[in-house]
């Protein structure tokens, strides 16, 4: 452990080796969440993030949503805080709000009060984008009434329905759309035509051949069917236009409705069409954890 003194406040920082995390304590209310995996260390001390002119780490907690004064405090005492990638224990540490990356328990924490992240159930007929110069419906019409500057992430075509999210922070949007992180997404898809076989579900996850390339499911499998229709759930992290549809055509199946469920770790639940809201912290912070943020 290496104790250091900076503007007459102390910051204590220890080694995040695997045992260290294993003795911490547990967040009262059950099991603490899993962490991400520490960064690999080479033997050098760890960085100073102490900020002399910032802000006390435990009032830009409680800012944040993370619990009164006092809790932030105990969070940071019993190391649950990282402050740009190394862990805090020293009450006396102070940050740039504006420039600090902060994580609790392995969590990305959005200290930047005006960057927001809403889900939004889009209904039939409305275009993913925030203009037309045809008139149509479109997501801006759905959100006309929230301050921000929203830019939407991913599309769905106007015969679909569900999930899309929209957001003013671009790198999350930037990660979201890049392929390295594989963000799945899930459907629930109508298809007509006769009976789905385990063999069909087998030909998407394998993979089917379209017009620009392969595209391969990661889950299929079947939620209900009656004669001449069949409601399936659908997995993957392509992105490509209309990909859903145009797998479903490739093995036989025709789509007649579709509905986006869920993005990675944010569920479409009980939205009703039309409506938006802003994602809670934890939605929040487990979407950016999941791109690495």
């Amino acid at each position: 452990m290496s104790t250091e003194r900076r503007g007459g406040s102390r910051r204590t920082s220890r080694p995040q080796g695997p045992a260290q995390r294993r003795q911490r304590p547990q967040r009262p209310g059950g099991a603490a969440p899993s962490r991400r995996p520490a960064p690999a260390r080479s033997g050098e001390p760890d960085r100073d993030v102490h900020v002399a002119d910032g802000v006390r780490l435990q009032k830009v907690l409680a800012q944040a949503g993370l619990g009164s004064r006092r809790k932030c405090e105990e969070l940071i005492a019993e190391g649950h805080v990282e402050v740009d990638g190394v862990l805090v224990t020293e009450l006396g540490v102070r940050v740039d709000p504006a420039k600090a990356v902060v994580h609790v328990d392995g969590m990305r924490v959005q200290l930047d009060a005006s960057k927001i992240t809403v889900a939004l159930n889009k209904p039939l007929g409305v275009v993913s984008t925030m203009s037309d110069p045809e008139g149509r419906p479109t997501l801006a019409d759905l959100v006309k009434d929230r301050p921000e500057r929203l830019f939407h992430v991913g599309r769905l075509d106007a015969d679909s329905e569900g999930l899309l999210l929209l957001t003013n922070d671009g790198e999350l949007a930037n990660r979201l759309a890049h392929p390295r992180y594989e963000i799945r997404k899930t459907y629930l898809v109508t298809v007509a035509g006769g009976e789905f076989y385990p063999r069909h579900g087998k030909q998407l996850t394998d993979g089917v051949e379209l017009e620009d390339g392969p595209a391969r499911a990661d889950k299929v499998r079947v939620v209900d069917a009656v004669p001449g229709a069949t409601m399936l759930e659908v997995v993957l992290h392509e992105g490509r236009n209309r990909i859903v549809r145009r797998m479903l055509d490739a093995v036989g199946f025709p789509v007649t409705r579709l509905v986006r469920t869920r993005i990675g770790p944010i569920a479409l639940g009980d939205l009703r069409v039309g409506r938006s809201r802003v994602l809670g912290r934890t939605e929040l912070g487990t979407l950016m954890r999941d791109v690495d943020m």
